[in-house]
């Protein structure tokens, strides 16, 4: 038997008070399509637990997990080895229990952890200071331009061909609300980047140029002109990096000028679970940090002059009034910063260069073969371990075809891009340390079968 605690008069109140005439009409913003009209056709209505468990599994063990052979996706989400000690620490209970500082004096371990954090974070990224994480990338790219839009005084934003879709995506669904403009649109197969064409299209109504770094593409450009462009205009340069563990081989965009620059951590001490929960990266130069979303932890001496730590800024809406905050993030992604934190200590500087030497190794003797398959050539000019394919064929039929012959072959850039047919044959590959050289030779024999 279900509780229902509200009465009708209750909901008729409640409604009442918000304008609104129905419970359907709060879901007025939600697209016809993807509203259900009726029961889910050939879904039982009630079934036993036992009986639901049983279906459940039988579904489950259709699944590939990443482990169970070559595994070659990317585009966002990338499969690294994480060690065993990085899951055995966050697990410890003064970790796995935490929440949110509200009483952060008493806090010391969770705040030390996140300005741990914040200075690995700021130093791979190339920045003066960086926040104690965000949700995930993409709503980090969002805060960031919102975050240009309050420094600026403008609202136009420039993003990049090269940006991830799901991330425009994101900005283009925040942007409705906000009146942000975003001028963007989709890459073509080509070995460079948009970001000349770029800086000849900054105006002075334009608060942010949004480049990622490598693209979704996996190309790589120099943005240290483009962050003079910017900076010219009065506009600021964000730099979005999905793969982190690239910036152990390549310069980061700090150091190229960027002003704010953000990103996904996942790719270091989260694995890919299913798609998140994962964690935001967000830094910027010191100038700005007043205007920077979410929570910034401090170290300082307590009244016995002992090290401590602080809260030191906290600009969220449930900190202060509502219309002086800067980000309406209730929390930061505390253990997967934690895990990222503890996997990033264990490779040390280092450790990181040569694990990014690795990936970068593999990925071109992966690029070496494949290019060898009659009719695929690879676009990529540079790269550092994905890289696109022009395949002879359309990309989204070949990876169900490889997929039916045991290979997770990469992310089609039709499924990414479904409206635009001149894509259609893109085929986005990554390539990690967790790749084998039988791995390739697999992924090179069955890509010239289905191919053939």
């Amino acid at each position: 038997m279900r509780y229902l605690p509200l009465t009708p008069d209750d909901r008729a109140a409640m409604l009442a008070a918000v304008g609104a005439s129905s419970i359907d009409d709060l879901f007025a913003d939600v697209p016809a399509e993807a509203r259900l009209d009726g029961p889910i056709e050939g879904l039982p209505m009630h079934a036993s637990e036992l009986a639901v468990e049983r279906h459940m599994a039988a579904l489950a063990r259709q699944n590939r997990a990443a482990g169970d052979g070559p595994f070659f996706l990317g585009a966002g989400a990338y499969r690294h080895h994480v060690p065993a000690s990085v899951d055995h620490l966050i697990q410890r209970g003064e970790f796995l229990t935490a929440y949110t500082p509200y009483q952060p004096e008493i806090a010391q371990g969770t705040l030390q952890m996140l300005f741990e954090f914040q200075s690995q974070v700021a130093r791979l990224l190339g920045t003066d200071v960086a926040n104690a994480s965000m949700y995930d990338g993409s709503t980090a790219c969002w805060e960031a331009i919102v975050m240009a839009r309050r420094i600026t005084k403008r609202s136009k934003a420039l993003l990049s061909n090269g940006l991830h879709p799901h991330y425009r995506s994101v900005a283009r669904t925040m942007a409705k609300y906000t009146g942000d403009v975003l001028v963007d649109g989709d890459p073509s197969l080509e070995a460079g980047t948009d970001w000349a064409a770029l800086a000849d299209s900054i105006d002075k109504e334009v608060s942010c140029v949004v480049v990622q770094y490598p693209d979704i593409l996996g190309r790589i450009d120099d943005m240290t002109k483009l962050a003079e462009a910017c900076q010219a205009a009065g506009a600021l340069l964000i730099a979005v990096v999905t793969e982190p563990v690239a910036l152990g081989l390549i310069k980061s965009p700090g150091e190229m000028g960027a002003d704010i620059v953000v990103g996904e951590g996942q790719a270091i001490g989260v694995g890919l679970q299913f798609g998140g929960p994962y964690v935001g990266l967000f830094a910027c130069k010191s100038k700005y940090v007043r205007q920077m979303p979410g929570r910034l932890c401090g170290e300082t001496v307590d009244a016995n002059g002992k090290r401590g730590f602080v809260l030191t800024l906290s600009t969220r809406e449930q900190h202060i009034r509502r219309e002086k905050a800067t980000s309406n993030i209730c929390t930061n992604a505390g253990l997967c910063a934690l895990a990222f934190s503890i996997h990033l200590t264990l490779l040390g500087e280092a450790g990181l260069r040569q694990l990014a030497a690795i990936n970068h190794g593999r990925a071109q003797a992966a690029a070496a073969e494949l290019a060898k398959v009659p009719g695929v050539s690879v676009m990529n000019d540079s790269f550092f371990n994905e890289f696109t394919l022009r395949l002879p064929a359309d990309a989204r039929a070949t990876v169900h075809k490889l997929a039916e012959k045991g290979v997770l072959g990469g992310v089609s850039l039709g499924r990414l891009y479904p409206e635009n047919d001149g894509l259609a044959n893109g085929l986005v590959v990554a390539v990690t340390e967790t790749v084998t050289e039988d791995d390739i030779a697999a992924f090179a024999a069955a890509l010239k079968e289905v191919l053939a």
